[in-house]
């Protein structure tokens, strides 16, 4: 423990003379937020110029901070992808009875398509309704047992039984789709009711003109052929519904539940014909290394990851960039800032850490999954991912949610360092976002590391609660998520120092973290 303060000490800027003050370092950290989110960088689309320039000024201030390069070409990792294009114009989806007749489906004002996985050129297909669509035998939970799913599009309804752990909910929302095609499906359309949804249902329609991505390795896809994937707007729901015998919104109230939700049915058919086109494209990961300094355990990383792309543009009028400033250049800096004060204090941990800024997160985690499956150093070399993305520094700090906390030793390490500082850990208030797969570090995760990601603690039913509710559904995804938004800059640096303590204390330990018996996520162990 007294090792661990006089890392913290050192940090905050106590143990060397004339170090930056907290509100220097949190003015500093907001001009890169600012830099890294500005018109100039154009939304940080991945494969696009404006990614690239982002790439270049963090490889700039890897190189000034003195940080070996650790990708495969330099500081670069290069991942190829196809990009999908779909142009809603050119769709024609429509339900159609069993006895004939039917009605569109407008896309993607009613529907929208998703284009990260290889699309079918026409769908024609039964639609059956396989209520949350989650496979957890381990909990007693199994929406695909005994079905028929050969050759049908399965419908689903976002949540998941209040009884399971969102851990192991969100990893079976993230496994659906292969295992809907495993079973033959043929394509699968969500439906998420009103009050689960994050952000107004227009701005996800008015976000369908962007393309979609996946590895242009058919290997390493989670889908390796054609598979049609849509969400529909829950107002239009019960139509998809009108020839069960079932309403939609019986099905939404017992979602919202966390309820039992049947299996049935739907009586209707998907038909259409749908115009994706594809390209080949490029881009980074950002690799750097701060070199450990134990001849045993110097060969083994703690990686600590950020996201750099966001969503580039839309077609729309007026303000058309997605700067993604807290989503996530707030994360990208928060990393240059950790690596400078770890530069600067002389911290040299007995592991080596990596520093991994990957690209693709907005088109499914892919940057992540790349370099998690096919790593630039031994991937048994590296004992946890430690990830920021969006941790919203919307009001002060006073506690620290820490995402997969429960599921390894992670944790217990986690707990020391706030006891350290005085600063809480608390819950995960809303575990049905399934906030633990959507980041980065589930690409660690499916590769057995054990991983971790940090936001600003808040309670539900709180202030801070409807502050960060009201900025995702006015910011997030949006062109207003950008650097005229007022945050809390200097509690930012508090949550950096948190995170750099938490990576040396890891980095220092005799023993690597290790998933706890109890968690399901130990299965991915090797």
């Amino acid at each position: 423990m007294r090792f661990l303060i006089l890392i913290l000490l050192a940090l905050a800027g106590c143990a060397t003379a004339g170090p930056p003050a907290r509100e220097q370092r949190a003015a500093a950290w907001w001009t890169d937020v600012v830099t890294l989110s500005s018109d100039a960088m154009e939304g940080r689309l991945t494969g696009t110029p404006g990614y690239d320039r982002a790439a270049a000024f963090v490889v700039q201030r890897l190189r000034a901070l003195g940080l070996e390069p650790a990708g495969s070409e330099g500081y670069h990792q290069r991942v190829e992808f196809e990009e999908q294009f779909l142009d809603p114009g050119a769709a024609r989806v429509r339900l159609v009875a069993r006895g004939g007749g039917g009605t569109m489906l407008r896309v993607p004002e009613e529907m929208v398509v998703s284009r990260r996985a290889p699309l079918p050129t026409r769908l024609d297909a039964p639609l059956v309704f396989v209520g949350y669509g989650l496979h957890m035998p381990e909990a007693g939970h199994d929406d695909f047992a005994g079905m028929d799913l050969r050759g049908k599009i399965a419908v689903y309804v976002a949540g998941g039984p209040a009884s399971v752990s969102g851990a192991l909910k969100s990893h079976a929302r993230a496994e659906r789709a292969r295992l809907l095609a495993e079973r033959g499906a043929v394509g699968a359309i969500g439906i998420t009711p009103a009050a689960q949804l994050e952000a107004p249902w227009a701005r996800t329609a008015a976000g369908a003109t962007q393309s979609g991505m996946y590895f242009a390795d058919p290997a390493i896809r989670s889908v390796p052929g054609t598979f049609f994937e849509a969400s529909v707007d829950p107002a239009q729901a019960e139509r998809l519904f009108a020839r069960s015998g079932r309403r939609f919104a019986e099905i939404a109230a017992l979602s919202d539940a966390g309820g039992a939700v049947p299996r049935f049915e739907l009586n209707q058919w998907l038909r259409g014909t749908l115009a994706p086109r594809t390209r080949r494209l490029a881009s980074p990961n950002i690799v750097a290394r701060l070199p450990g300094s134990d001849p045993r355990l110097a060969a083994e990383h703690v990686v600590l990851s950020a996201h750099l792309d966001g969503l580039g543009t839309d077609n729309g009028n007026g303000d058309r960039i997605y700067n993604g400033a807290l989503d996530n250049a707030a994360g990208v800096a928060a990393l240059l800032d950790i690596a400078a004060e770890l530069e600067r204090t002389g911290a040299r941990p007995r592991r080596s850490i990596l520093f991994v800024f990957v690209t693709a997160e907005e088109k499914g985690l892919l940057g992540a999954r790349y370099f998690a499956r096919r790593p630039t150093v031994p991937r048994e070399s590296i004992v946890a991912d430690l990830n920021y993305d969006m941790a919203l520094p919307l009001y002060p700090l006073t506690g620290i949610i820490v995402v997969g906390a429960e599921e390894s030793g992670i944790g217990a390490e986690a707990a020391a360092v706030a006891r350290a500082i005085g600063l809480p850990l608390v819950p995960d208030p809303f575990p049905n976002r399934n906030a633990f797969t959507r980041s980065d570090q589930y690409a660690f995760i499916e590769q057995g590391i054990p991983a971790a990601a940090f936001k600003f603690g808040f309670a539900a039913g709180t202030a801070e609660a409807e502050t960060e509710r009201a900025w995702r559904a006015t910011h997030y995804h949006s062109t207003s998520d950008d650097g005229s938004q007022p945050v809390f800059r200097e509690d930012e640096i508090r949550l950096h120092d948190f995170i750099a303590a938490l990576t040396l204390r890891i980095a220092n330990a005799e023993t690597r973290p290790r998933w706890h018996d109890t968690s399901f996520f130990r299965r991915f162990a090797r």
